[in-house]
C-alpha cells in the first residue's frame, strides 16, 4: 500500500488537509489517522497539493505518421510529467483514424508504448476530407468522440448528418469551428499587428460564424456538442446563449489563448503561430470571463509538437501548433491563480472534475474505490521552463524562459508513479 500523507488534497471541490491511502490501482480511503501496516509506503506531501490526474481531451499524439514530431511514448511521457493522466488523441494522423482498423491498431500501440491513460477521437469524414462520413456505428466503441480536428467541417448538410447519427450513438461531435472561405490563407489574427505588418490575417469571423451554425444544427438535432479551442469574444457570447437556452453544448479553452494575444506575438519565433491563432487582447479578456463565469467548461492544452527544423521555416511557412502538455498548470497556476484572476479550486476542477464528466470518464475524482490517478504538486516550487528540460519531441512553445510555481512532484496512474520530479 501507499499512503499519502498530510497534503493539501482536492475533494468534493474543495482543499483539505487529507491523508490518501492507495492499496494496489485503487484508492482504499481518504482521511486522516488511516489505518496501514508495515509494508506501507509513506509519501510525505505536507505543505503540497495532491489533486486527480488531470484530463486533456484534445491532444496530438503525431503516431502513425509523424513520428519525428512525437509518438505515444513521448507524447504520454510528456503528459505524465505534466501532471495529465488521461488525454484523448485527435485523429490527425497518417492514416487518419477513420474506420475500426486502424483505430485498433494505435489500441495496440497505446497499450504496449502509453504511461497514461490515452483515449481516441475518431474522424468525423473519411481522411479527413469532408467529402464522406465515417461509418460512425463500426466506430463509437473505440472512440471518445468523433472530430475533424485541424479542419472545420465546411459542408452543412454533412455536419447536419453527423451530428444525428452520432446522437443515435451517445457520442459526442466535437468541432474545430473555421469557415476556411473566411479564413484568407492567413497565419496570425486579422488584427492591429497583421494590417501593420502588411500580412494575411485569419478573421474572427472564420471561427464564430461556423460555431454559429453547428449550434444551430445543435437546435434542431440534439446532438451533443463540443467546441474545441474557442478564441473569440463571439464565441464566448454564442455559447454562453446556449447554455442559456438549455442546448447540450460544451466548450474548451487553451491556456495559450487564456495568457498570450496577439501583442504578444514575435513575428520571428514560430512557436507563436497557431491554429486558433492568438487573437486580440479583448478576446482574452472575454475568455478569462468565461473561464469565472463558467461559460467555458473545461482547459484542453491542443497540445500540438512538431519538429525544430519545421518551425525553423519562418512564420509563414512553419506548421501551426504548440507544445503544452508539460506547462500548462504550472503557467495558469502562476498567471492565473496566483494573480487572483482565477480560484485554484476551479483551475483543478476545469482540468479534472469537468472533463470526466462532460466525456463519461471514471477518473477525475479522488475517493474511496476510484482509480488511484493523482498528481503531488509543490505550490511555492519554483522554475523557469526550459524546453532541454521537455520530454515531448516538441520543444515548440512561447512560454520558454517563463518563470513559474507549482511544480509537479508525482503522478500517479492506476496506482503507479509514472513521474516523478525534483
Amino acid at each position: 500500500m501507499i499512503l499519502i500523507k498530510g497534503g493539501r488534497v482536492f475533494v468534493e471541490g474543495e482543499f483539505r488537509e487529507l491523508d490518501v491511502l492507495i492499496e494496489g490501482q485503487k484508492i482504499k480511503a481518504i482521511g486522516k489517522d488511516l489505518i496501514t501496516d508495515s509494508r506501507t509506503r509513506v509519501i510525505d506531501a505536507r505543505g503540497k497539493l495532491v489533486t486527480p490526474g488531470f484530463i486533456d481531451v484534445h491532444v496530438h499524439l503525431r503516431e502513425p505518421g509523424y513520428t519525428h514530431k512525437e509518438t505515444i511514448a513521448s507524447g504520454t511521457r510528456a503528459a505524465a510529467r505534466g501532471g495529465f493522466t488521461t488525454v484523448a488523441a485527435m485523429p490527425n494522423t497518417d492514416p487518419v483514424l477513420d474506420n475500426p482498423a486502424i483505430l485498433r491498431e494505435v489500441e495496440e500501440r497505446i497499450e504496449k508504448e502509453a504511461v497514461v491513460r490515452v483515449y481516441l477521437h475518431g474522424a468525423i469524414s473519411e481522411g479527413l476530407q469532408g467529402e464522406k462520413l465515417v461509418d460512425f456505428a463500426a466506430m463509437a466503441g473505440s472512440v471518445l468522440g468523433f472530430s475533424d480536428d485541424g479542419r472545420g467541417v465546411q459542408d452543412e448538410g454533412m455536419m447536419k448528418r453527423a451530428m444525428e447519427e452520432v446522437k443515435g450513438l451517445n457520442k459526442m461531435i466535437a468541432a474545430h469551428c473555421e469557415d476556411e472561405s473566411l479564413n484568407n490563407g492567413g497565419y496570425i489574427h486579422e488584427g492591429d499587428l497583421s494590417r501593420r505588418l502588411g500580412i494575411r490575417g485569419i478573421s474572427s469571423a472564420s471561427e464564430y460564424r461556423q460555431l454559429a451554425r453547428d449550434l444551430d444544427l445543435v437546435r434542431e438535432t440534439g446532438a451533443a456538442y463540443h467546441a474545441c479551442h474557442i478564441s473569440t469574444e463571439e464565441a464566448v457570447e454564442l455559447i454562453r446563449q446556449a447554455k442559456k437556452e438549455g442546448l447540450p453544448v460544451s466548450c474548451e479553452v487553451t491556456p495559450h489563448h487564456l495568457l498570450l494575444s496577439d501583442k504578444d506575438i514575435d513575428i520571428n519565433d514560430a512557436d507563436y503561430k497557431m491554429n486558433p491563432p492568438l487573437r486580440s487582447e479583448e478576446d482574452r479578456l472575454a475568455l478569462l470571463e468565461g473561464v469565472k463565469d463558467g461559460t467555458i467548461d473545461i482547459i484542453a492544452t491542443d497540445h500540438a509538437p512538431h519538429h525544430a527544423e519545421e518551425k525553423a521555416r519562418g512564420f509563414a511557412e512553419a506548421p501551426f501548433g504548440i507544445a503544452g502538455l508539460e506547462t500548462c498548470f504550472s503557467l495558469l497556476y502562476t498567471y492565473l491563480v496566483l494573480e487572483g484572476v482565477i480560484t485554484l479550486e476551479r483551475l483543478v476542477e476545469m482540468l479534472t472534475v469537468k472533463p470526466a464528466g462532460l466525456f463519461g470518464l471514471e477518473t477525475g475524482v479522488l475517493e474511496a474505490g476510484r482509480e488511484a490517478d493523482l498528481v503531488i504538486i509543490d505550490p511555492e516550487a519554483s522554475f523557469i521552463i526550459d524546453v532541454e528540460d521537455f520530454h515531448s519531441k516538441g520543444k515548440n512553445t512561447p512560454f520558454k524562459g517563463y518563470r513559474c510555481r507549482g511544480k509537479i512532484l508525482r503522478t500517479l496512474v492506476g496506482g503507479r508513479e509514472v513521474y516523478r520530479g525534483e
